[in-house]
C-alpha cells in the first residue's frame, strides 16, 4: 500500500516542502494547504524550502526535490493546467505544470481527497479529520476546456475562482493565483476598433453600405475593404503593445445586423453561403500580420446570430478563435436534440474547421434574472455536448451585475465543475450542492426544480422569455410557494441557511407579484385556495425586506433584476403606490 500519513489526533505528521526556486504561485499553493490541512484537522503544517524532503512530507510544486522522489513523472512535459497526485511511502506530491497546475493539484486534492466545497465565496464546507491519509493516488489530469468562465455575479471572485478552477478574465485571478486567460476588448469591437464618430466622415467606405448607401446605425465595417484591413492591424497592434498580457484580442462584429451588401462583401459571402465569411477573411487576415510581432496572441472573432453559420470552405487561421454563439436557442432542451437543430449543425460545422472553437453560451433570462428558468439540466448535457465536438474555451453567461438572480449560487458552482470534468453525474453535483448550500431545506429544493422542468415540457425556453410563460401557471407556481415555505421551515433554526432560503423563495414571489390579477383569476377558475396574504402591498413589502438584504451578509442585497437595469425599487414602485 502506497500511502502517507498528513495528521494523527490533530497533529501534524508532515512537513509541507517548496523548492527554493518555487514560483510565486506554488508558494502561493503551499501556504493555501497548509491553512486548510490546519482547518481539516487542528494540526500546524511547517512549511519548509528545501531541494529534499524529509521521510514524512508532502511536496508542492516542481523542482529538486518533487523530480527526485517521483523521477517518472515528466515534469517539463504537463500542460500548464495539467496537474499531477502522487503517493510514495510517507511522501504525497502535489504538483502541475506552469503556472497553474499546483495550485490545481491543491484545489482537486482539498476537494477529492479532503472534501472540501467552495459553494460560493461566503459559504464552504471544510470537514473536520484529526487523522488524515493519502493512500495509493496515482492522478495525473487537467481541465477539460482551456477556457473556463461562468459568468455569475457570485462567480466573479478571485479566491471561488482559483478554487474551483475557473480561469476567465473577470475573476481578475492575480498573478499570485497563476493569473486567468486575458483578452483585449472582449466582444462587440468593431467600433472600439474604428469608431465611426472619429473616421466615418473621412472613410465612409469603411462602413457597411446597406441598402445602396454607407452607414454606421445599426452597422458593420466593410470587412472587405484593403486599407480598413490595414488599419485595423495597425490598432490592433498597438492595443497588444499596450496590454502585453492579453493572450487572446477581439476583433468581432457590433452586438446588431447590418451586413455590408457591397459589391465584394457580398460575393464572397454568398459564395460560401454565410455571412461568416468576409468575418474569417478579416480575421485572417489581421491574424496573419500580427503573428511575427504576438506569436502567443490568438484573434478571436464571433460566429453570432448572422454570422453563427460557418463558411462553406474559408478556415481559420490557427491563431484565430471562433466563438459560437447560442442565443437563439431553446434553452429548457439540450442544445444537441431536435429543438437545436440549427445550432447542433452550425457547432458541428465549426468543429470541422476551426482549431480553437469556443461557446459564448446563455445560462440565464436577461429580461428577468429573477424569474424561474429551468435549464438546470441541461448543463451538464450542453458541456459534454461541446467537449463531444471539440470546443476548447466556454463562456456561460448568467447574471453577472447582483447577487439574487434565480438559483445563481447553484448554477455558478456546477457550472464550474462540469467546466473542469463534464463527464461527472450533473444531477448528482445538483442534489450535492442542494444539500451542501441550502442543508435541510435542499429536499424541498429540489422537488422545486423538479416541478419546473417538468412543468415547462415542450416549451421554447429562451434567454428572454416572458414573466407569463405557460409554465408558470397558477397550478405550477401554488405547489413551488408550498415547496419553498418547506424549505424555510426545514432550516428556520439556522439564520445563515434561512437566508439562502429566502433569498431563492424571490422568484417565485416576482411571479406572484407581476401577475397578481391573472394567477387571482386562475385560482378561481380552479376553485382553489389562494395561498398568499390577500394583500398584494404586504406580500410585496415582505419581498422588498428579504430583498433588501441581512445586515452583515452582503449577499443577500438584490440590486439589479434584469440585464436592462430593472431594480427592486423600479420593480416594486407601482405596488406600493397602488395601495396608497
Amino acid at each position: 500500500m502506497c500511502g502517507a500519513t498528513l495528521a494523527k489526533n490533530g497533529t501534524a505528521q508532515a512537513v509541507i516542502v517548496i523548492d527554493p526556486a518555487a514560483t510565486a504561485t506554488e508558494a502561493f499553493a503551499a501556504r493555501e494547504l497548509a491553512s486548510y490541512l490546519h482547518q481539516i484537522t487542528g494540526g500546524n503544517f511547517e512549511i519548509r524550502t528545501n531541494t529534499v524532503a524529509p521521510s514524512h512530507a508532502i511536496v508542492v510544486g516542481q523542482g529538486k526535490a518533487a523530480e527526485s522522489l517521483f523521477h517518472d513523472v515528466p515534469f517539463n512535459q504537463l500542460d500548464g493546467e495539467e496537474w499531477v497526485i502522487r503517493t510514495k511511502g510517507e511522501r504525497l506530491l502535489l504538483a502541475g505544470g506552469r503556472p497553474r497546475g499546483t495550485l490545481y493539484a491543491v484545489s482537486r486534492f482539498l476537494q477529492d481527497q479532503c472534501g472540501v466545497r467552495w459553494w460560493t465565496p461566503w459559504a464552504r464546507r471544510i470537514p473536520k479529520q484529526p487523522t488524515l491519509a493519502a493512500t495509493n493516488l496515482k492522478i495525473r489530469a487537467k481541465p477539460a476546456f482551456e477556457y473556463r468562465a461562468p459568468y455569475w455575479f457570485d462567480a466573479l471572485d478571485r479566491d471561488w475562482s482559483w478554487e474551483n478552477l475557473c480561469n476567465g478574465q473577470f475573476s481578475h485571478l492575480t498573478s499570485e493565483q497563476g493569473g486567468g486567460i486575458d483578452y483585449q476588448g472582449f466582444v462587440h469591437t468593431f467600433y472600439p476598433l474604428v469608431p465611426p464618430e472619429k473616421y466615418f466622415s473621412e472613410h465612409p467606405e469603411w462602413y457597411s453600405l446597406i441598402d445602396g448607401k454607407r452607414t454606421a446605425t445599426g452597422a458593420q465595417l466593410c470587412t472587405t475593404n484593403p486599407k480598413l484591413r490595414d488599419f485595423m492591424v495597425e490598432q490592433v497592434k498597438q492595443q497588444l503593445r499596450e496590454a502585453p498580457e492579453a493572450g487572446i484580442i477581439s476583433v468581432s462584429q457590433n452586438d446588431c445586423f447590418g451586413a455590408c451588401e457591397c459589391a465584394n462583401c457580398k460575393a464572397l459571402d454568398d459564395a460560401e453561403g454565410s455571412h461568416a465569411a468576409t468575418m474569417i477573411s478579416l480575421v485572417n487576415y489581421i491574424a496573419e500580420k500580427i503573428a511575427p510581432e504576438f506569436p502567443h496572441v490568438a484573434v478571436d472573432t464571433l460566429a453570432y446570430q448572422y454570422t453563427r453559420q460557418p463558411p462553406r470552405t474559408l478556415r481559420p487561421e490557427t491563431n484565430v478563435i471562433v466563438r459560437l454563439c447560442s442565443i437563439e436557442c431553446n434553452f429548457r432542451e439540450p442544445l444537441d436534440q431536435p429543438s437545436n437543430s440549427s445550432f447542433g449543425n452550425d457547432i458541428r460545422g465549426w468543429a470541422q474547421q476551426a482549431g480553437r472553437l469556443y461557446v459564448w453560451d446563455y445560462v440565464t433570462d436577461f429580461g428577468y434574472y429573477i424569474q424561474p428558468h429551468p435549464n438546470w439540466f441541461v448543463l451538464g448535457p450542453n458541456l459534454r455536448f461541446f467537449q463531444t465536438n471539440h470546443v476548447r474555451g466556454v463562456f456561460e453567461e448568467g447574471a453577472y451585475q447582483s447577487h439574487g438572480a434565480e438559483m445563481a449560487e447553484l448554477r455558478a458552482w456546477v457550472l464550474a465543475q462540469l467546466l473542469c470534468n463534464p463527464r461527472q453525474d450533473d444531477r448528482a453535483l445538483i442534489r450535492e450542492f442542494l444539500n451542501g448550500y441550502y442543508g435541510l431545506a435542499g429536499g424541498p429544493i429540489e422537488s422545486y426544480l423538479e416541478l419546473l422542468y417538468a412543468a415547462s415540457r415542450g416549451y421554447n425556453l429562451t434567454c428572454y422569455s416572458p414573466t407569463d410563460a405557460p409554465f408558470l401557471s397558477f397550478q405550477t407556481l401554488a405547489r413551488a410557494e408550498q415547496l419553498w415555505l418547506q424549505a424555510e421551515q426545514a432550516v428556520a433554526g439556522n439564520e445563515d441557511f434561512l437566508a439562502r432560503v429566502r433569498l431563492g423563495h424571490l422568484p417565485v414571489r416576482y411571479v406572484w407579484l407581476s401577475r397578481w390579477d391573472a394567477l387571482r383569476k386562475e385560482c378561481t377558475a380552479a376553485g382553489a385556495k389562494w395561498p398568499l396574504n390577500d394583500s398584494r402591498q404586504k406580500v410585496a413589502a415582505e419581498w422588498r425586506a428579504v430583498a433588501d438584504g441581512v445586515p452583515g451578509r452582503p449577499w443577500t442585497k438584490v440590486t439589479a433584476l434584469s440585464e436592462a437595469g430593472l431594480t427592486p425599487e423600479s420593480f416594486l414602485a407601482p405596488l406600493e403606490k397602488a395601495g396608497e
